[in-house]
């Protein structure tokens, strides 16, 4: 595992639980708003050292957390990312995992092994403005095909977004809401633009904005449970 860091302790990231957050190093994705630019590139020098660092972390915290959130980047592009949750589970922790969704065929596989308590899928915007937003070209198939895997893992889940103005509209978001309806889980995330992969962005939001409770009120009848994130 390319591991870029760890949170040692975290209240929010797993609902409910004290967990560990462990960031994982490249991602398939640019989205321009990305709060994380350290953890996009694959090519950062960043080794596996760090690896033993987090599970020697682990072992000292044994009976004191319950789980392992596995971020990034994008966790699902690591070559041994079975192996590593393998290695969290023998530890008696919950795992979940946070994921763009671009790699249905990894989280088919993580969830039939039953190696998955949770996971978190990021929807980046209404499927007709992916690429947009995402800053690549994307395989709209493998994002409704992972959207499918999650609302049917029997597991905890959610969806949610990061809402950028002047990049989102609220008919994306009126299209998100019949795409994802029925949906356990929706989160609004709030827009924070101090560290952003590409800080020409701010050029495009600056002074825009979007009525993030207006949105809710207006698609949260398709989910079970919608919040606001971050307000």
């Amino acid at each position: 595992m390319i591991i870029g860091g760890y949170q040692k302790l975290t209240l929010i990231d797993y609902p409910g639980k004290l967990a560990t957050t462990v960031f994982t190093v490249g991602c398939n994705f640019r989205c321009p708003f990305c709060h994380n630019p350290e953890l996009v590139n694959l090519s950062l020098p960043h080794g596996n050292i760090m690896e033993k660092e987090f599970f020697d972390f682990l072992r000292k915290r044994k009976g004191k957390l319950e789980a392992v959130c596995i971020t990034g980047g994008e966790p699902t592009l690591q070559s041994d990312l079975e192996d590593f949750i393998k290695k969290i589970k023998r530890r008696g922790l919950l795992v979940k995992l946070d994921s763009n969704g671009m790699r249905p065929d990894i989280i088919k596989k993580l969830l039939d092994k039953k190696l998955l308590d949770y996971i978190a899928m990021d929807i980046k915007s209404s499927l007709k403005n992916y690429g947009k937003t995402v800053g690549t070209k994307v395989d709209k198939d493998r994002i409704k095909l992972s959207v499918e895997l999650v609302r049917h893992s029997g597991i905890g889940y959610e969806f949610r977004t990061t809402v950028v103005p002047g990049l989102h509209t609220e008919e994306d978001f009126e299209e998100i809401g019949k795409w994802l309806q029925g949906a356990k889980k929706y989160y609004l995330q709030v827009y924070r633009d101090q560290i952003i992969l590409n800080p020409r962005l701010k050029k495009k939001t600056n002074g825009k904005s979007l009525d993030l409770k207006k949105i809710k009120k207006n698609i949260s009848k398709n989910f079970e449970i919608m919040e606001i994130r971050g307000d």
